[in-house]
């Protein structure tokens, strides 16, 4: 079974699948969704970009009952990035099906706010542990209607410590629902999570390793810890790659990695645990929009980031086991573009590499450190992000802001990148020779005949 159509699917879902050209199955959805349409609690171990948020949501819109004015279904996510990018695929798979209101509940924002929106109870919440939880604390989020609950990343959320928020949850929804848990990797305490609160699951294992052919793999030694800041130095110059994630263990190397390469004259944001919301949704805002070229981030922080096209990938500290590894390469090599995936190592980290090769059944490359001639020219980004105080709840759409920076401010429209609208907040990538320009006319005109505060973020 291949087909989206072969599936007990109602007719309209059929439809909006093929509407967006969603018609053959990814292998997790083939594996999961037979037995997730049967009723059956699942667990599913499968990477980022595998398809899996297609698979739940599709179990979830089957089982909806669109005329009963309740709270259905539940997902919980480790981030409010993962949140907002399951909550955009639950909305447009639901497209063909009438008045499916999804509502995304998340931490670091004000409480006032989604109490409001739970004045009308929607079909599917999905949301972050921490805020579920004290949702339903207050008793603003009833729950005895509830029939599928999914633990998205479950693994993420038991290592950023959700494990207790996870089981209050799971013990305040109804006995007789469906469970569902999706995992890049299969530690015991998932295995004990499942236990505890699913009902004779179905295991699933599918693509748990990213396509060789995508991504091509290299160990680069080096001699000691105080070495590498150098030689992740050498590998971006002598790459010089668009966009480049580079994963450390903590967040003090994330900082310190981070600080060392912007002294060095590099376009680079540290992503962590610490950060503000706002902070950490401008930092996904900038990388993806090619305001910011390299990326320095722990294992948890970047989970549900969505970057399509990331050229390399570099382990600056060797990931702690063989999952970790897979998932951090499985970034690059994306949609049938290739990737290239480098791991520094020292002497000390050499038995760590062994596990994972063991782990992986297969010996990874080990290459030289490249030669590096002169001063070593830095990598600073194509664009420049620029910050306007409104959005979606001003009704300000791409089209406005793109029409005021190639109409009244006269940009040519080859500089305006990527726009992302927010509630109140959009962000518009600028060619870096023309962000000192538009910011100095949005500042002094109009957008859709209104002034807003503008601002440039980073430099």
């Amino acid at each position: 079974m291949n087909q989206f159509s072969e599936l007990n699917l109602g007719e309209a879902l059929v439809k909006g699948l093929a509407s967006i050209d969603y018609l053959e199955m990814t292998p997790i959805q083939a594996a999961a969704l037979p037995l997730i349409l049967a009723g059956h609690d699942v667990i599913a171990q499968a990477r980022t970009g595998s398809g899996k948020t297609a698979a739940f949501a599709l179990g979830l819109l089957q089982l909806l009952d669109v005329g009963s004015v309740q709270l259905q279904g539940l997902v919980l996510c480790p981030t409010r990035e993962l949140a907002d990018q399951v909550s955009k695929e639950i909305r447009r798979i639901a497209r063909p099906l009438p008045n499916v209101k999804v509502l995304t509940l998340c931490g670091g924002v004000p409480l006032r706010p989604h109490l409001a929106s739970l004045a009308h109870e929607p079909h599917i919440v999905v949301g972050t542990p921490g805020r579920i939880l004290e949702l339903i604390q207050k008793q603003a989020l009833p729950l005895k209607a509830l029939q599928m609950l999914v633990l998205d990343e479950a693994d993420r959320m038991l290592d950023m410590g959700f494990a207790d928020d996870i089981a209050a949850i799971l013990k305040a929804a109804p006995r007789e629902r469906q469970t569902l848990l999706f995992s890049a990797t299969y530690p015991d305490a998932i295995r004990e999570i499942s236990k505890r609160f699913q009902r004779d699951p179905e295991t699933i294992t599918v693509d748990a390793e990213p396509a060789h052919s995508d991504i091509t793999q290299q160990c680069v030694e080096v001699a000691s810890d105080e070495r590498k800041l150098d030689a992740l130095i050498d590998l971006l110059v002598t790459h010089r790659p668009e966009s480049a994630l580079v994963f450390c263990n903590t967040r003090n190397a994330t900082r310190d990695v981070a600080e060392s390469l912007e002294r060095c004259g590099f376009s680079v944001l540290a992503l962590h645990g610490d950060l503000e919301q706002r902070e950490r949704d401008e930092m996904l805002v900038r990388f993806a929009n090619h305001s910011c070229t390299v990326l320095v981030a722990t294992d948890v922080a970047a989970r549900g980031l969505d970057i399509k096209e990331l050229p390399l990938v570099v382990n600056f500290e060797v990931a702690s086991d063989a999952d970790a590894h897979t998932h951090r390469i499985g970034r690059t090599g994306r949609a049938g573009a290739r990737g290239l995936a480098l791991t520094l190592f020292t002497p000390r980290e050499a038995g760590r590499i062994n596990t994972i090769e063991a782990s992986l059944g297969r010996s990874l490359p080990k290459v030289p450190l490249p030669r590096v001639q002169g001063k070593p020219r830095p990598l600073l980004s194509t664009h420049l992000t620029i910050a306007v105080d409104g959005g979606r709840a001003d009704k300000l759409r791409p089209g406005d802001l793109l029409g005021a920076l190639t109409g009244d401010a006269g940009l040519p429209a080859d500089a305006v990148g990527k726009i992302d609208i927010f509630p109140t907040r959009s962000y518009v990538a600028i060619a870096r020779s023309h962000a000192d320009s538009a910011l100095h006319r949005l500042r002094d005109g109009k957008i859709k005949g209104r002034s807003f505060r503008v601002r440039r973020i980073g430099h």
